[in-house]
């Protein structure tokens, strides 16, 4: 394995080592892990839906009998780039809204009664 797969395979656990990121999710409260899953606009679970057909095939499934075969290294592969674009995504999406705070701030103190 080379070395990406090494830190990926360390992470989402082995068969011989434990599952780090299981026992993290397993930890959290319902309420922290219903706010960390909910994106807060539209526009972003938009554009996670997009990338998840983008990694798994676009085929409908209403129409098409899909399976997806993939290996334990693969699935870590493609959690993680879920997850790193998740956190991206979030991470703007809070941006987004603190910078819209800031403005509607700015144009309050600037706009005398």
């Amino acid at each position: 394995m080379n070395d990406a797969t090494d830190r990926i395979s360390g992470f989402f656990g082995s068969s011989d080592t434990p599952n780090t990121l299981w026992h993290y999710v397993q930890s959290m409260s319902p309420e922290t892990a219903a706010q960390l899953s909910k994106p807060e606009s539209v526009e972003v679970l938009q554009v996670i839906e997009r990338n998840i057909i983008g990694m798994l095939g676009g085929l409908p499934s209403e129409q098409f009998g899909v399976t997806i075969t993939t290996s334990r290294e693969n699935l870590g592969r493609m959690m993680a780039s879920a997850m790193i674009s998740g956190y991206f995504l979030r991470n703007a999406e809070q941006r987004l809204s603190f910078e819209q705070s800031v403005r509607s701030l700015e144009i309050g103190a600037a706009d005398p009664e």
